[in-house]
């Protein structure tokens, strides 16, 4: 598949080649360096895996933060989609990128034509001035490959909401958009200033508060709301110390971490071979708390032996034992200086020896080990409102001490042409209907 390639007017970012070394886009013969008058040339093609991993365990794909679900595994467990890997800088073949992406394609039925899904991803620097360097080539290049629509996940956080100043203003009605943030990041407002003026759309719309995917890879999600959850809560890792995490839980949680021990609660990290517990674990926990995830046995057997083969102890499994049974299990994913909790499931029964505090605390306390800067416990609701069931999530994670990050969510826009976008509008109206 021949290359894109197109000329910036921006200084060239600093990248890693394959040896991890950090160089300047250009120099050498100066070959790659445009037309001489400082544009620098950015180029788009097929990467293979190898490339792309390396890419993101170099210093500057590193401090890129990629996700989970912008690693080259997580095309092998998504069945029904087709699969792209893309990198774009000066020389991607020889491993000199400065963002790459997984894509995923899913035909819209009947049609040649297909709809893009880049989860939580592509990995870009957002804060560069020229967005359109990189943006533009992979657009066209989708548009290329037969897609329709695009729906892309940038990283850059939108607000903050401290524990601290969340737990106060809980009440009948309340959402997250009645309590003014923390934090409020300018390039989170900057990146979505400059995607609407691209005509990109924020998939589920703009107000805080609204619904959103509470999952990991979920689906879709071009029906009109997230796919990946909006609102997500973190507890900074970096510069802590294990005496500083135990602070920093409120004392509810530091009574129950301290009841599991008591009562004799013993955490491992079990194998594949619990992946069925896990999965029976979890249709229990569905049913008692009125969810559906949606997924088999056979998703999260082919999610733990594609994440591990990628990377051993990618993604782990641990257990929380009582006399001999296992009462809660919680799967955990890590991805340079990342780590999250995917998913939990518990018994309905002993729940007072607290085996999900026991495993957190645990996960807590082997994702510091690991030196990553934070743990992501996934999706909350936006509820601040104690009546509503599904506030019992947010309160729960709300006592780790951590923060919740309104992240800026999906966003969507057709590809060129009015048959793109009539597909668009069928396609969206197809997915309502399933």
């Amino acid at each position: 598949m021949s290359a894109l390639l197109v000329l910036s007017s921006s200084p060239s970012p600093t990248h890693s080649n394959r040896n991890g070394t950090r160089t300047r886009n250009g120099g050498g013969d100066g070959t790659r360096n445009g037309n001489g008058n400082g544009e620098r040339t950015v180029v788009l093609r097929p990467i293979t895996a190898q490339t792309y991993r390396a890419f993101l365990a170099s210093p500057y794909g590193e401090a890129l933060g990629a996700g989970f679900l912008q690693c080259p595994s997580w095309a092998e467990v998504k069945e029904g989609w087709r699969a792209q890997l893309l990198g774009w800088g000066p020389d991607p073949e020889a491993g000199e990128l400065t963002g790459v992406a997984l894509v995923l394609l899913r035909q819209f039925p009947g049609t040649r034509k297909y709809f893009a899904y880049l989860p939580e991803g592509p990995v870009a620097d957002w804060s560069d001035p020229d967005l359109d360097a990189w943006l533009t080539p992979l657009l066209e290049h989708l548009r290329r490959t037969g897609a329709f629509a695009v729906r892309i996940g940038p990283s850059p956080a939108h607000r903050r909401w401290s524990a601290a100043r969340l737990k106060p203003l809980t009440g009948p009605g309340r959402r997250l958009g009645d309590v003014l943030a923390s934090e409020v990041d300018p390039l989170g407002t900057a990146v979505a200033e400059r995607l609407r003026a691209r005509g990109w759309r924020r998939c589920g719309g703009d107000a805080t508060g609204t619904g959103g995917g509470t999952g990991a890879g979920g689906g879709t999600g071009a029906g009109g709301g997230d796919a990946q959850p909006r609102h997500v809560f973190q507890v900074p890792l970096a510069g802590r110390t294990t005496e500083d995490l135990w602070s920093g839980l409120n004392q509810e949680w530091r009574r129950n971490v301290r009841r599991a021990r008591k009562e004799g609660v013993e955490v491992v990290v079990g194998s594949a071979a619990d992946l069925p517990e896990f999965c029976r674990l979890l249709a229990l926990t569905e049913r008692r708390d009125g969810f559906r995830l949606g997924r088999s046995l056979a998703y999260y057997e082919r999610q733990y032996a594609a994440l591990n083969a990628e990377e051993p102890c990618r993604m782990k499994l641990y257990l929380a034992r009582h006399q001999g049974e296992i009462l809660a299990a919680h799967t955990m994913i890590t991805v340079g200086r990342r780590a999250w909790y995917q998913t939990g499931a518990s018994a309905d029964h002993r729940r007072e020896v607290r085996p999900s505090n026991a495993l957190q605390w645990r996960m807590l306390l082997d994702a510091h080990a690991l030196g990553a800067d934070v743990y992501d416990m996934r999706g909350v609701p936006s509820t601040l409102d104690p009546e509503e069931r599904a506030y019992g999530l947010l309160r729960w994670k709300l006592g780790t001490g951590g923060q919740v990050v309104e992240t800026l969510g999906e966003w969507e826009r057709p590809l060129g042409g009015s048959a793109n976008h009539t597909l668009h509008r069928a396609f969206q109206a197809y997915l309502k209907r399933r």
